[in-house]
This record gives structure tokens, sequence and C-alpha cells, in this order.
């Protein structure tokens, strides 16, 4: 294997997880027992060239960001974005008028999670999330709260790119090239999709191998690896 990897990051596969979900897919071993983690299959969409797995790789576990929660997938959709050059404003509004609107966040308190200038409106520590949303909603106005609210994230995650950088230059990574990156370990995972799709298996465990010129995914006595191309 190549002098160049630096980490490496082990997976699971089941073709039905018992959780909640109940999907045919893949996750990071880190996220195996968080309840909001869904297995992910190699499907991308069309304007964001790699899985969701990948995502949680670059975006999340490689810039030190935890797996899930609102504060944490804020910090990990500018990484998306910078990375993608994707619009995330259309993630952050779904999170806002499905979630937060709903006094709904995950990992945090709401008067944790509220920037400043929201949170000192509220005068009943005691209220109920939704019942706290309400109320600053009749004082504030839905589309003001919800604009605020979508301004919050996206400081949240610009503010979090000095820790993102960090993490990847710790890890000896070039965050210059996530692009790349994501394409070769994008490639490998198809790889290893169709593989075990082919031979019915219903499990199976293998390991992301990620390095500056070329990233690796052992999965048994198999060894796959790709070039990271060049994304300028």
């Amino acid at each position: 294997m190549s002098e160049h990897v630096k980490i490496e990051i082990p997976i699971t596969y089941f073709r039905q997880w018992n959780d909640d979900y109940g999907a045919r897919g893949w996750k990071l071993d880190v996220t195996i027992d968080d309840p909001e983690i869904i297995a992910c299959t190699p499907f991308h969409g069309d304007k964001i060239p790699t899985s969701v797995l990948i995502h949680d790789i670059l975006d999340h576990f490689l810039c030190g960001f935890g797996p899930s929660g609102h504060r944490n997938e804020a910090m990990a959709l500018a990484q998306l974005g910078s990375r993608a050059g994707s619009d995330i404003i259309p993630d952050l509004t779904q999170m806002v008028e499905e979630d937060l609107l709903h006094g709904n966040v995950i990992g945090e308190s709401l008067e944790q999670f509220l920037p400043n200038t929201i949170s000192q409106l509220i005068t009943d520590g005691k209220a109920a999330n939704r019942e706290i949303i309400e109320r600053l909603i009749i004082s504030m106005g839905r589309d003001r709260l919800k604009a605020e609210l979508i301004g919050h994230m996206i400081d949240i995650g610009r503010q979090a790119t000095p820790m993102a950088m960090g993490q990847w230059n710790q890890h000896g990574l070039d965050y210059g090239i996530r692009k790349g990156i994501g394409f070769a370990l994008q490639e490998l995972f198809e790889q290893t999709d169709a593989y075990v799709i082919q031979n019915e298996l219903q499990t199976a465990q293998a390991s992301f191998w990620v390095g500056n010129n070329q990233c690796y995914l052992s999965f048994w006595s198999i060894m796959l690896s790709v070039i990271v191309p060049s994304s300028g």
C-alpha cells in the first residue's frame, strides 16, 4: 500500500439493517450506534456527484464534526457546498422548516442552538420547545424567524471552516483536493457495493484508506485502488 495513504475509515454493510429504518446499505463504523444515521448506497444526485456516505466521510468525519445534529450538519453542509460547488440553501431551508420551526433540535437544547439575537427574546425558559417557537413566531413573524434561522446555520458553517481545515491538516491530508478525493472514494464505493449485490451478501466489512495521491478500499482479500483525479 502506498506510503501516501494517511487514514483508515472502516465501514459495515447489511442487506437489511436492524434499526428503525431497515435500509440496505453501508454505514461508517463510528456511526453504527447513532440512531439518526441511515445506511447509504452509492446513489447520488445530478448536482452532487458523490453519495451521502462520502459526505459523511469528507464533510463530517475528516473535518472533526459529529455524525448528526443540526449544528454538525450545518457545518458539514458548508463543507459540502465548498467541495462540490453546490447550493446548500435548500437543505438548510428544509431543516429549518421541518425541524427548527417545530422546536425540534438534535444534539443540544433549543436555547443553546438559537443565536443570541433570538434566544434573548425567550421569556420562559421552562416552556416546551414548540411553545417557545410559537411565541417567537408571534413576536417576530414566521418569515423573519425562518430567515434568521437559515442565516444562523450559514454562519455556523462558515465559522467552522478553520476547524475543518485544521483537522485535515492533522490527518496529513490536503484540504484543497477534497473534490478529487471524493471522486476516488465514490468510485471505490460503487465497485464494492456492486460486488456485495452480485454475490448476494447479507453483511460485509471493509475499510477505506484515504490518501492525497491514491485511495484504497480493503475488502476481505480484495484491495481496490483509485488514483485521486485532479479537481482543478
